[in-house]
């Protein structure tokens, strides 16, 4: 029995008062991975090491609710296209990697900038002056955006008149012939599955940067937000190599197209980890895309687009299949975790839980809604009323160039006001986590937590609908309590005496800086289970 106390701490339970105020003490005593004693009791007890925290903030470890942990530790092995200028910039480092790889078959790189060509159409002879004889995919920030070169295209078997998938597009110039840019699924899948699989030691070694970023940012838990039956080798090897730091559950993608034959693949998934993993894995979760993105026309709209008034959006599911999906799940004891951004794909997949929760028996259920980008105002309540959590990612919203290059123009004026509503879906009861979509945006819950408090891309800006701001305590709710009780987790996510002892020490109180500096606080130390992950 190994026993740790911090002390000289000001410790953030997590722990909601009756008057609404949030608990708070100065010790906590752990003992084999479990708070025991909080304040004088933790004092009047002895330990085997005693932690001075030099006045730090001592706090739940943070989760993170919708993450993709392999995606962003892969970005590394290819070319370089993040954080990149112009698409001039990003052909000439495509092809500067090309050159220095000339065996590699398929050039790569995810997280280009999608807002750097008008109206997000990137054009396939950009990259052919780099690299005319291997083809390329590259994969925007939004990870529904791709950008190939022409060799892809013929290898995919896209050229004039080729047919327009039912769930995505293939943008083609006025002649007809594909011009190098690609929308959802149904359009780039094919490309993506002539790619060969990265080799298994680079796929843990991914999964190892991965979790040993996340810990280095107080995260203790993730929900993988997309794998397929591959990945889970993956993770249950990374495991047994020792290279998690983190806890995960992995939310099994399901396909449209074939999800009926998918549904003996997620529980023998399932049953595959529940019986490998050493006790930090779990696949209980089903994942669903309702429909795309703002950015690239593809969310699914109630009314048409500003830019485009013939079209609104693009689901990815016939609703009545959506519906018939998740209550499968359901009744196999799965979490149905929908992306939905427009308006009509959150009703499509509020709709769809309210049909699960109809026809299957009532059990404990912890679905979750993600980015929830655009709500109609009828629908707001319903959260509530369906018991659905609200999974925001809190850094998207500001105001920055994903807004006023792509989003506003196609929203307009009142539908812009109205994103991200995280203090009003709160207001009307329901349940908030917060996730961060890394490869997206930013792992780090302290930058999210600076934005959902002042939701201001810099101090000198003013804030973007600085009526749906919340509190610092609100904000580190939904990264700890609400991320927990999304993943079922009802030991974790706050500190009291038998909860979990996942805990983060902080060099400052986010309390009591300047919100815009929330993002700068270090973390001084990560334990998962009373033992430490990460020291600074």
């Amino acid at each position: 029995m190994s026993s740790l106390r911090f002390d000289n701490v000001r410790c953030w339970t997590g722990v909601r008062l009756p008057d609404g105020s949030y608990d708070a003490t100065s010790s906590v005593l752990v003992r084999d991975g479990r708070v025991v004693a909080l304040g004088a009791s933790a004092q009047s007890m002895p330990a085997d090491e005693i932690l001075d925290c030099r006045g730090g903030f001592l706090c739940p470890a943070f989760g993170d609710g919708h993450v993709h942990p392999a995606f962003g530790g892969l970005e590394r092995q290819y070319a370089l296209v993040r954080d990149l200028s112009s698409p001039e910039e990003i052909a000439r480092s495509v092809g500067d990697w090309a050159r220095r790889n000339p065996d590699a078959e398929w050039i790569r790189g995810e997280g280009f900038d999608h807002t750097l060509a008008p109206e997000g159409v990137f054009l396939a002879s950009w990259l052919d002056a780099e690299v005319p004889d291997r083809p390329v995919v590259l994969r925007a920030t939004d990870y529904h955006t791709v950008w190939v070169n022409s060799e892809a295209l013929r290898r995919a078997g896209y050229g004039s008149g080729v047919a327009q998938p039912h769930d995505g597009e293939i943008v083609l110039d006025e002649s007809g012939a594909p011009v190098g840019t690609l929308r959802e699924w149904g359009a780039w899948r094919p490309v993506y599955d002539l790619l060969p699989r990265p080799r298994e030691e680079v796929v843990i070694n991914a999964l190892r940067f991965a979790s040993e970023s996340f810990s280095s940012a107080g995260l203790t838990w993730v929900q993988d937000a997309w794998v397929e039956p591959a990945d889970v080798d993956a993770w249950l090897m990374a495991e047994r190599e020792g290279a998690l730091t983190v806890a995960a559950d992995l939310a099994l993608w399901a396909d449209p197209n074939s999800w009926r034959e998918q549904v003996g693949g997620f529980v023998s998934s399932r049953d595959r980890v529940a019986s490998g993993s050493l006790g930090l894995i779990t696949a209980s979760t089903v994942k669903f895309f309702a429909d795309g993105v703002v950015e690239s026309g593809t969310s699914a709209m109630l009314e048409p687009f500003c830019d485009c008034p013939h079209s609104k959006g693009l689901p990815n599911w016939a609703p009545d299949e959506l519906a018939s999906a998740v209550a499968s799940i359901d009744s196999l004891g799965f979490t149905a975790h929908i992306h939905a951004i427009g308006d009509y794909g959150v009703r499509m997949a509020l709709d769809a839980i309210a049909h699960a929760a109809r026809v299957n028996e009532p059990r404990d259920r912890r679905w979750v809604i993600v980015h929830n980008q655009l709500i109609d105002p009828s629908d707001l309540p319903r959260f509530a009323e369906l018991g659905v959590i609200a999974n925001f990612e809190p850094y998207w919203s500001k105001f920055d160039a994903w807004q006023s290059e792509l989003s506003e123009p196609r929203l307009g004026p009142e539908r812009t006001s109205r994103q991200f509503q995280t203090a009003t879906v709160a207001g009307k009861g329901a349940r908030v986590s917060f996730g961060s979509d890394w490869p997206v945006t930013t792992y780090a819950p302290l930058a999210g937590i600076q934005v959902a408090v002042t939701r201001q891309v810099s101090a000198d800006q003013p804030p973007w609908m600085p009526e749906e701001r919340i509190s610092v305590e609100e904000a580190l709710a939904a990264y700890t309590s609400g991320v927990a009780f999304q993943a079922g987790r009802d030991d974790a996510g706050v500190i009291r005496p038998g909860a979990v002892a996942d805990l983060v020490l902080l060099e400052s109180d986010p309390r009591a800086v300047d919100a815009m500096d929330i993002g700068g606080i270090e973390v001084v130390g990560t334990w998962r289970a009373g033992t430490r992950t990460y020291e600074r």
